[in-house]
């Protein structure tokens, strides 16, 4: 029974790590993100002191007769002033820019379907759609698979996502985000999952150019943590206008409830990294291609079901990627 799964159960895919130039992509689509915030600045009210003694009533009409015409002048202008300082203040603030928005339409080709160190399949068609609108990210991301397709779950894998981008300053953000993973033809009784859901969140943080992004995921179907640490680095090409983009990544995953409906349960774990860089050029404003390359590794990567030993996964495997994609702007 555990070697049926050890040749055929396969992860979900998450858009962020199939490759590294998908990563390279939907982080040039949170850079544009941009972070705004409103300021209300009140005008400053001067305080009026007024003294009122008590007196006799003899004393107050006294008083009352005596008040001169300066007098009346002084109050007219107390009430005048605070008229103008009340509308000072109650006058609208001006309108903020709207956030800017976008649509990215990427169709892309790798030559190998790989996802935290592990092979899913062979060369695969993987387009994506995203909508960006100041702070906020939401696409769909979608693999069909030409060749080594996985019966009943890969064909095709369609995963819905989203973050949202808070910044702190110029070089640290926050981004939580989702995926949602579906697999339409996915094989139930074989103990595949038609659909699982992983929230994130990523710490991006820049030092002399280097960009380090610690992530951490939690798949609630999977019912288990992934860690991850991705570090970037760019290389201007000007002389050709355009840029080397490099990208290290490494992390480590432990699922409770890699099945589904088995008992007991089934648990997967593994270690995985990878190297990649990309080639981005400008055919027009609003359109690019990139092309590149990565090699990823699975190590340490294994199944286990109750009390029978744990098996090597064979599918957690090192494998060189090549990536050719083309992006439309809107």
């Amino acid at each position: 029974m555990l070697l049926r799964w050890v040749s055929f159960v396969r992860v979900p895919f998450r858009p962020d790590t199939d490759t590294l130039l998908a990563s390279i992509h939907r982080e040039e689509a949170r850079a544009r993100c941009g972070y705004r915030t409103l300021a209300a600045f009140r005008a400053p009210l001067s305080p009026t002191l007024a003294l009122v003694e008590r007196t006799s009533p003899t004393e107050q009409s006294l008083s009352l007769q005596t008040m001169n015409k300066n007098t009346l002048i002084l109050l007219f202008g107390v009430f005048t002033t605070g008229a103008l300082s009340a509308s000072a203040q109650t006058s609208p603030a001006a309108t903020p820019p709207a956030p800017s928005s976008s649509v990215v339409v990427t169709p892309a080709f790798v030559s190998q379907y790989m996802f935290r160190g592990v092979r899913l399949g062979g060369p695969s068609c993987e387009p994506n759609v995203e909508f960006d609108t100041g702070n906020l990210g939401l696409g769909v991301w979608a693999n069909f698979p030409m060749q080594d397709k996985v019966p009943g779950q890969s064909d095709p894998e369609i995963d819905p996502y989203g973050y949202y981008t808070f910044a702190i300053d110029d070089s640290l953000s926050i981004v939580p985000g989702f995926t949602w993973y579906n697999y339409p033809n996915a094989d139930k009784g074989a103990g595949f999952y038609k659909s699982t859901f992983e929230p994130n969140i990523a710490l991006n943080y820049t030092f002399a150019g280097v960009k380090f992004t610690p992530k951490l995921y939690y798949d609630l179907v999977l019912d288990g943590p992934t860690a991850e640490l991705a570090v970037a680095y760019t290389v201007p090409l000007k002389g050709i206008g355009s840029e080397l983009d490099f990208v290290g990544l490494g992390g480590a995953y432990k699922w409770k409830n890699y099945a589904e409906s088995t008992t007991p349960k089934i648990k997967n774990w593994g270690d995985y990294w990878s190297l990649g860089v990309s080639l981005p050029f400008a055919v027009t404003k609003e359109s690019k291609l990139t092309v590149g390359g990565a090699y990823t590794e699975g190590r340490d990567n294994f199944l286990k079901q109750g009390p029978s030993p744990k098996a090597a996964n064979p599918a957690a495997v090192g494998r060189g990627v090549f990536t050719v994609s083309y992006a439309w702007t809107f």
